[in-house]
């Protein structure tokens, strides 16, 4: 367990694989991760990062999560988008970066990792504000999508604007509050967009003090209000980073869910091909 949970943030990696570009801007790429071992090709995990979409925190420190998984013979992406506080950044390059991203991965992983890539929509693992872009994509673009794993997520942008969590983090993002720019919201914030159709499970940690787990219990049950389906884990004990660091109490319920994921977009996948 970590003494101090912010540790992981800057642990450090092993170096990526391979590092692609899915548009012009050098925070448009992704890096990849060979998956362990010489099993069959397997879906591609893009991780999300998270960080209140803020410039000063990026891929890098995912990296110990991307790795452990790697490891764990998962095909890997760490994606990089545009983010606030640097030309670009926020409304709405922030979003469609990501979006733009996850569609063109799955391609760009195969040609770099070849034989290694199965021809799925990816599976997504967002942390914090990159669970929130992950629900996003899921929300807009569910044919790309093979399933979300979102660990404390930001699934409700007006609450976190209430809330003000970060200092002002979602007005950054999205230029105002509910008020000054409703329909950014509308296009932006789950909570507006449920239910998700892609299979979705969302861990968050009871003591989480930067995204509290009141947001993923009532987004949760929007969800499920509006015929949705997705599975909530709480976690006891558990803070913020737990569910992004190798080794913590959180992280064998991180894998469990990963694999759940994975086994169920792979029996779809089985399925398809033999009609």
């Amino acid at each position: 367990m970590l003494s101090d949970p912010r540790e992981v943030l800057t642990r450090p990696s092993p170096p990526p694989d391979a590092t692609v570009s899915y548009g012009d801007h050098p925070d448009q790429c992704a890096e990849l991760r060979l998956p362990a071992g010489d099993g069959p090709p397997r879906p591609l995990v893009v991780v999300v990062h998270g960080g209140f979409w803020r410039a000063e925190y990026d891929r890098a420190h995912t990296g110990p999560m991307a790795a452990a998984l790697a490891a764990l013979g998962h095909p890997v992406a760490q994606i990089e988008y545009r983010r606030t506080g640097r030309p670009g950044g926020g409304w709405p390059h922030t979003l469609t970066d990501v979006r733009a991203g996850i569609a063109a991965l799955p391609a760009l992983a195969a040609a770099a990792l070849p034989g290694r890539v199965a021809p799925v929509p990816p599976i997504l693992v967002g942390h914090s504000a990159g669970g929130h872009l992950s629900l996003y994509v899921a929300a807009h673009a569910p044919e790309t999508v093979g399933g979300v794993l979102a660990l404390a997520p930001v699934a409700d942008l007006a609450q976190a604007y209430r809330l003000d969590l970060d200092e002002g983090a979602v007005t950054a993002l999205l230029g105002g509050g509910p008020d000054d720019v409703p329909d950014r919201y509308a296009a932006a914030d789950p909570s507006a967009l449920v239910p998700i159709r892609t299979r979705t499970v969302v861990i968050h940690g009871d003591q989480d003090i930067q995204v509290p787990i009141a947001i993923s219990r009532s987004w949760v049950a929007a969800d499920h209000a509006a015929g949705g389906s997705a599975t909530l884990i709480e976690l006891p004990e558990c803070e913020h980073f737990g569910l992004i660091a190798p080794g913590s109490t959180a992280w064998p319920q991180v894998v469990a869910a990963l694999r759940s994921l994975h086994d169920d977009l792979q029996g779809i996948d089985a399925a398809s091909s033999t009609r």
